[in-house]
């Protein structure tokens, strides 16, 4: 393996695990009235069309973070949807 892709790799597992915290928290607490439901939708968005062009590319390290991110924050938004939106 590559030091390109090891790089690619950690970048991915930094980026992705940024949110557990976040979902487990909204997760345990129900409590989602601080998170921006905008910028949840505008992230779940992104990070869809990046895995869009992460599996264009067939480039794995991207393909694995943007399928992880894209799943927390998903998580993030339906909770926040769930909980959060009055």
């Amino acid at each position: 393996m590559s030091a390109l892709t090891l790089i690619g790799l950690a970048a991915a597992c930094c980026t992705t695990l940024a949110y557990v915290p976040q979902v487990v928290k909204a997760w345990r607490t129900k409590s989602t009235a601080d998170i921006s439901t905008r910028m949840f939708v505008v992230m779940v968005t992104g990070l869809a069309l990046w895995l869009t062009y992460s599996a264009m590319l067939g480039d794995i390290p991207l393909i694995l973070a943007n399928i992880g991110t894209l799943s927390l924050a998903a998580t993030v938004l339906v909770l926040k949807l769930r909980y959060g939106v009055k």
